[in-house]
């Protein structure tokens, strides 16, 4: 379990084909405080770390990982939104969010307005159920709020801080991005769907 406040941000350092998913070993300071078996959340994906090495951690990703998210796209060198699990002790400063990707969103634009930044991002149809004006969505593993919404896109306001210490910042029109809806929203829309029959 994740909250999407993104705890730094890495470097993908390397990616090895294994069998239709792949290896990939990440440059973050926070390797240090890491062991094998931990999860860690990668542009809002849960991962298992299987092995620290320095100043990296490297981690296997399955064939239907690769599917259902943008990393059949990454490159290296490419910046990502890392964050440990929660702590069960701890204040949730953003959302409950699994680390479970619903679907893949695509900017469509991105503006300023003072120092803040606006993306409108398009989202596939079957997850239109799930979002809600001023309700919560994690991209790219950041926890934000949606302040529009139309049929098939929505906006949010990335705020300086959140926009100069995550991956957002080197986003661009066209660019596809990780979307986990709402954990609540979903298990509504699940317990209707049930109702219904």
């Amino acid at each position: 379990m994740f909250t999407g406040i993104v705890e730094g941000v890495g470097s993908l350092s390397d990616v090895k084909a294994t069998g239709g998913g792949f290896r990939m070993r990440i440059h973050t300071p926070v390797s240090t405080a890491m062991k094998a078996g931990d999860s860690l959340a990668v542009n809002g994906v849960c991962l298992t770390v299987i092995l620290i090495d320095g100043e990296e951690v490297i981690a296997d990703v399955g064939p239907e990982t690769v599917r259902v998210t943008t990393f059949a796209g990454l490159q290296r060198g490419q910046e990502l939104n890392l964050e440990r699990p929660m702590r069960g002790d701890g204040r949730v400063d953003g959302h409950f969010v699994l680390g479970h990707v619903d679907g893949v969103g695509v900017i469509e634009e991105i503006r300023t307005e003072g120092e803040s930044r606006w993306l409108t991002i398009g989202f596939p149809p079957i997850l239109a159920p799930y979002f809600i004006r001023k309700g919560s969505v994690a991209v790219d593993g950041v926890s934000l709020t949606i302040a529009g919404l139309g049929e098939r896109q929505f906006d949010v306001m990335v705020i300086p801080y959140t926009w100069a210490h995550t991956s957002l910042k080197g986003l661009k029109k066209g660019d596809r991005v990780n979307l986990e809806c709402d954990m609540i929203g979903k298990y509504i829309v699940r317990m209707m769907e049930l109702r219904k029959q």
